[in-house]
C-alpha cells in the first residue's frame, strides 16, 4: 500500500492500537507503518491522557515552519506531557520559557499548568518573566507556582529582585485555576496570597 493511501486510510487521531486494529496487523508492523509515515510527514505526535502516545495523521504532509505553540513547547519541555487543545505555530519569534509559562498560567487549566513547573528550570531572564507576569496581573501566581516547583524539583535561583517585585504585583484573581484550592501547600498559599490548584498527589507525577 503507498504511503499516501495508508495515510488516506488512518487519516484523524490512532494510537499504535487502533492501527494495527483497523488494518488488521500486529503491533510490531503497525509501529513500522507510523515510522514510515511520520518519515515522510504524515505524522504528528501528540500525548493524550495518562501519557498516551497519540498520532494525528494526515494525507497532506505536516511540514512544520516557525517554532512550537505554547502545547507543543510544553511537550517538549516537561515530564508531564499534555494532549494539546489545538495546534499552532510561532512565526515572528521564537518562544522561551518565560513567555510560556505566563502563557501557560493564562489558560487556567490544571494540567497545563502542571506541566509548566518545569519550565522554571530553564528560565534565563528572571527580570522578563517579572515583566511579563506583571503586564498580565499574574505576578503573584507566578511566584507561587515557582515556589511549589521548588518543593518537588531543583530549579534555577530566582533574581531577588525579581521576587520582590512580583510579590508586590497585584492580581485581578487569587484563583490560579477557577475554583481550585490546595489542602497541602498552605504556606505557599499565605506568602503569595493566591490560590494554588494542586496538592502533593498532582506533583507525584514529576516523581515518576
Amino acid at each position: 500500500m503507498e504511503l499516501i493511501q495508508l495515510a488516506k486510510r488512518l487519516e484523524g487521531l490512532q494510537t499504535v492500537d487502533s492501527i494495527a486494529k483497523t488494518l488488521e496487523i500486529d503491533r510490531r508492523t503497525a509501529i513500522n507503518y507510523v515510522w514510515k509515515l511520520r518519515k515522510d510527514g504524515y505524522v504528528g505526535t501528540i500525548y493524550g491522557k495518562r501519557k498516551i502516545r497519540m498520532y494525528r495523521i494526515s494525507p497532506i504532509r505536516l511540514i512544520k515552519t516557525g517554532y512550537p505553540g505554547l502545547y507543543e513547547f510544553l511537550n517538549q519541555n516537561s515530564r508531564i506531557k499534555i494532549y494539546a487543545p489545538y495546534t499552532n505555530r510561532i512565526y515572528d519569534h521564537k518562544p522561551t520559557a518565560e513567555e510560556m509559562i505566563v502563557k501557560a498560567v493564562k489558560t487556567g487549566d490544571l494540567r497545563t499548568i502542571l506541566s509548566a513547573l518545569a519550565l522554571f528550570n530553564k528560565i534565563k531572564d528572571w527580570p522578563v518573566l517579572s515583566q511579563r507576569a506583571k503586564e498580565e496581573h499574574i505576578g503573584r501566581k507566578i511566584g507561587a507556582l515557582y515556589d511549589t516547583a521548588r518543593s518537588i524539583m531543583r530549579v534555577k535561583r530566582m533574581d531577588k529582585r525579581a521576587r520582590k517585585a512580583l510579590l508586590k504585583s497585584h492580581v485581578k484573581d487569587k484563583f490560579i485555576v477557577k475554583g481550585a484550592k490546595t489542602n497541602d501547600l498552605k504556606d505557599i498559599e499565605k506568602v503569595w496570597k493566591v490560590y494554588l490548584p494542586f496538592n502533593k498527589a498532582d506533583l507525584e507525577a514529576y516523581k515518576i
